[in-house]
């Protein structure tokens, strides 16, 4: 039986609406979280969809750690609807707490100049010997995929995920799955006393 007490369970804890969370319910047997992950599942193949679309609208948000260590960081979404909701509010706070704990210094791995990225293969590849050529490929990927997760925003583990697992880009596209809207981090500068240099990146939809 799936009752109406699941399904405004599943409302709340997803935010989709309650036809889709009793269909959800129905799919799973009345599992509550086999439910999300069917919703999740869908969410992001409609987020996908939604990442085309032009997002102009948004907040600036601020992040300031004990007067010494300075965030600000421009998130767009489609409509100042979506801007002035909690979800949206905090989802933009918790992108700056993120970016003055984890210092990333790009938003996403498209800005890395090509320069930088072979420089950084060529390091790689001097790090490996006698392995075939088509395995030291695969290692130098894997490496520059662990390096793209430590200098790019979205490529980077969200600090208050307990797994360890979600990235940045995760925690956007599950915003835009609930919200419905086009969600983008357009650019960002943190700033920390002494350093005397500004990190800035900009990222365009």
């Amino acid at each position: 039986m799936i009752t109406a007490e699941l399904v405004k369970e599943l409302r709340e804890k997803t935010g989709v609406g309650m036809m889709d969370c009793k269909k959800a319910l129905a799919d799973s047997g009345g599992d509550i979280e086999k439910a999300i992950d069917v919703l999740r599942q869908k969410g992001l193949a409609a987020a996908a969809k939604k990442s085309a679309r032009t997002a102009s609208e948004g907040l600036i948000g601020s992040y300031i750690h004990m007067d010494k260590l300075g965030v600000l960081v421009e998130v767009n979404c489609e409509t100042d609807f979506v801007a002035r909701t909690d979800d949206f509010k905090g989802l933009v706070k918790d992108i700056a707490m993120h970016i003055a704990a984890a210092n990333p210094v790009h938003v996403y791995r498209e800005e890395v100049s090509h320069d930088v990225i072979d420089r950084e293969k060529e390091i790689y590849r001097a790090q490996v010997t006698n392995k075939p050529p088509q395995v030291i490929e695969k290692i130098i990927e894997g490496k520059l995929d662990k390096f793209f997760s430590d200098v790019c925003l979205l490529e980077q583990v969200f600090i208050k995920d307990p797994d360890g697992k979600q990235k940045i880009k995760d925690l956007i596209t599950e915003k835009i799955a609930k919200l419905g809207e086009n969600i983008v981090v357009r650019r960002f500068a943190r700033f920390q006393l002494g350093e005397g240099t500004e990190k800035a990146a900009t990222c365009e939809s």
